[in-house]
């Protein structure tokens, strides 16, 4: 496991900066951000969204649950297929029980891409389900708490562990998907898009999102949805 300090994440994100390629977009994506905070009909989807998250923040052991079988199944698929395959395992009582076969041939049937490594991961993650929202929120932040999920689960990485902690109410924290690492590269903002990001350079990019989201005043969380809609027309959870 990679170990990541306070200075070698400095070191490497002056090192990502120097790499940068000329004529860098922050400041254009900066004020694209700021026109669709503008933009009343885009902030009330945005806010919509949010809400959501902050309500399932309040709800249980079981509704954070939920949350993270989400993200699973959202690793190398997509959220529209995330939420087809909740749906289709919640219909047949599969989200809190039943084995590994009932819930991949489950996931087969809602068209997921690897039905039976997911549903490995959510049977061996229902073993943490009891006192999940109390561990993650026991953690000193956000950062804390996304290493243990990293640490902890299969099939979640800083993407998923990330999109986890969003969904539950949690905004200091980027979700760095394909979506938005392209976006980022629209806008010369970083070199090359690459499928699988090492924690050092998701926390390098994630670095940069932080400090547009401090120049757009709205918080990190929150400011994906907004890259988000920018790439796909979409505000989704």
């Amino acid at each position: 496991m990679e170990t990541l300090t306070k200075g070698t994440v400095f070191l490497a994100s002056l090192q990502l900066i120097l790499l940068m390629p000329a004529g860098c977009g922050i400041a254009r994506l900066v004020g694209d951000v700021r026109s669709l905070l503008a933009d009343e009909r885009v902030r009330r989807l945005v806010d919509a969204r949010v809400r959501e998250f902050i309500e399932a923040g309040g709800g249980d052991d079981r509704r954070w649950f939920e949350e993270l079988v989400f993200c699973i199944l959202t690793a190398n698929s997509s959220a529209e297929m995330g939420l087809k395959c909740v749906e289709a395992l919640k219909a047949r009582g599969l989200l809190f029980k039943g084995g590994v076969k009932e819930v991949s041939d489950a996931l087969k049937v809602a068209g997921h891409r690897y039905p039976v490594r997911r549903a490995e991961y959510i049977v061996e993650a229902r073993r943490w389900m009891t006192g999940l929202k109390e561990r993650v929120l026991g953690f000193r932040d956000a950062a804390a708490a996304r290493r243990w999920l990293v640490r902890r689960f299969r099939g979640i990485g800083w993407k998923e562990a990330s999109h986890f902690l969003r969904n539950v109410g949690i905004f200091d924290v980027a979700i760095i998907d394909r979506h938005v690492q392209r976006l980022m590269h629209d806008y010369n903002i970083i070199p090359r898009t690459t499928r699988h990001l090492t924690g050092s350079r998701y926390l390098q990019y994630e670095n940069i999102l932080r400090g547009i989201s401090r120049e757009v005043g709205v918080p990190l969380g929150v400011l994906d949805l907004y890259l988000w809609y920018m790439r796909t027309g979409k505000v989704l959870k």
